[in-house]
């Protein structure tokens, strides 16, 4: 994985309606990021052609959809990841930890610009 801003689109996985977009830039090992409602940090580590990491993602604002029902309720939550990458795109797969639930997801990133 390169330094620079990528774009990324998460799909929840074993059922779970949910999906969120946004972006991210990775630096280094540290990634920070968000979306419209959600901001996340987090650091990562880089193998040849795999890569990982973990974060913690926190809502900053709140959904304005009555019907509208968020996964982690506005609770600060952890998540872990591995994927691969080659070129300017990674797909990973993940975990992430609501509570006492643990939900999966699967994410598309993709390189927007380089640092």
């Amino acid at each position: 994985m390169r330094n620079g801003l990528y774009s990324i689109n998460i799909h929840m996985l074993d059922g779970v309606r949910g999906r969120d977009s946004g972006i991210l830039i990775l630096k280094d090992g540290q990634l920070l990021g968000g979306g419209p409602f959600f901001w996340s940090v987090g650091r990562y580590s880089v193998g040849d052609g795999t890569w990982n990491g973990e974060l913690v993602t926190n809502q900053h604002t709140p959904f304005t959809d009555p019907f509208g029902r968020p996964l982690f309720g506005g609770e600060e939550v952890s998540s872990g990841f591995t994927g691969k990458f080659a070129d300017d795109e990674s797909e990973v797969f993940g975990t992430t930890l609501v509570g006492s639930r643990s939900l999966s997801f699967r994410a598309v990133l993709k390189l927007l610009a380089e640092e």
